[in-house]
């Protein structure tokens, strides 16, 4: 799908100043940002746009070269920094929380997420959240085909049963007095530019707002143990390598009842014996015979589907490529499906029988035609036979 105009993403003017970009972004990504919408895969992908446009806009080279030449300019340099902006570009989700994280950082959970007085609990389960993890899925040509339905087994942190994830042994736990129970501290730094302000999560309570008088001593007070878990993953079809799914809340849990992470399945398909993949097409190499790359021929070949029968044309030379339309991968969230190409290769046989030998000898002596003569041009038309 084509991206839509970062000036209009962000809901501002051409002229826009840097201070009107960031205003517009920190309002758009406070809005759509995935804490404040969880489970909701429209917003994680607004998010995701309205960051990768302020990174463009806010760089003021980038946003010339995007003035000038669209994203194809903004995204053509080369030696670029995260998400790399070169050839191979791609901007995710984890991108976006860093950029964010990178901006905003020095903002406290009630002036990102509203809450005032209130809210001190879901500001310590934020502060309290347990790690992302990730893992990477091998899966077969025919899986990332047809879709398939995986079980995983994690060695992950999960809620300690013994106290219920309080850390405690009774279950009962005081107020931090360093944090007052929010679980973050401000901290005032000041230099020559001025006063720096940052938050960050409480030594002392490690961000939970709560201290353990009397840690459990199945899980040390930390409210999680380590244990393994089946988590079973829908891979939908049309998947590639490098494409990955986001579990949300399906990570380690947090310390002392803190929110889980996500599970982030980083997905690899594995080579396949018969086909070679390019993107949602697939390529057969078939050898045939002399005589059926001359007479022409009805030959059997694999598909994702099974066998299907493929005509050769009389006269097909080597390098041939013959499209069988809509025998390929289907294409990721959205209808239809890539073609078969099949690769011809006349196949010359290395020994021959005393007949086959006599056979040979006499077509040579009628044969009409003569191969190509050789040179450029001959090797040039191969070269694209081979590259089709």
């Amino acid at each position: 799908m084509a991206k839509r105009d970062f000036y209009e993403v962000l809901g501002v003017g051409r002229n826009a100043t840097e201070d009107e970009l960031k205003k517009a972004y920190r309002k758009l990504a406070v809005k759509y940002h995935p804490d404040k919408n969880p489970g909701d895969t429209e917003a994680e992908s607004r998010f995701k746009e309205v960051s990768e446009a302020y990174e463009v806009l806010k760089n003021p080279e980038k946003r010339a070269q995007y003035d000038r030449f669209g994203h194809a300019g903004a995204f053509s340099g080369a030696g670029q920094s995260s998400g790399g902006y070169g050839g191979g570009y791609s901007f995710d989700l984890n991108d976006a929380l860093n950029a964010f994280m990178r901006d905003f950082g020095g903002f406290g959970f009630d002036d990102l997420f509203g809450g005032g007085g209130g809210g001190g609990r879901g500001r310590q389960r934020r502060a309290n959240r347990g790690e992302d993890l990730q893992i990477r899925l091998t899966i077969s040509l025919a899986e990332a085909a047809a879709g398939a339905e995986k079980t995983l087994k994690i060695n992950l942190f999960q809620s300690c049963r013994d106290c219920g994830g309080s850390g405690s042994r009774t279950g009962k736990t005081t107020t931090c007095p360093d944090c007052n129970g929010a679980g973050q501290v401000r901290r005032i730094q000041r230099s020559i530019l001025g006063q720096m302000v940052t938050v960050g999560a409480c030594e002392r309570c490690g961000g939970s707002g709560e201290i353990t008088g009397d840690p459990c001593p199945s899980c040390s007070g930390e409210g999680r143990r380590k244990q393994d878990q089946k988590i079973k993953v829908k891979i939908p079809a049309g998947v590639s390598t490098g494409n990955y799914l986001t579990l949300r809340g399906q990570g380690n849990a947090g310390p002392r009842s803190g929110q889980r992470g996500d599970l982030i399945v980083l997905i690899e398909v594995a080579e396949d014996d018969n086909f070679e993949r390019h993107g949602d097409d697939l390529l057969f190499d078939l050898p045939i015979s002399f005589s059926q790359a001359a007479l022409g021929a009805q030959v059997e070949v694999p598909t994702l589907d099974g066998k299907a029968r493929v005509t050769i044309p009389p006269g097909t030379q080597t390098g041939k490529i013959l499209r069988m339309r809509g025998k390929g991968i289907p294409h990721l969230n959205s209808s239809g499906r890539g073609d078969q190409l099949v690769r011809v290769t006349v196949w010359t046989p290395t020994s021959l029988s005393t007949r086959e030998k006599e056979l040979y000898a006499e077509l040579g002596e009628v044969e009409s035609q003569s191969p190509p003569a050789s040179g450029r041009g001959f090797w040039k038309r191969m070269r694209e036979a081979f590259s089709a």
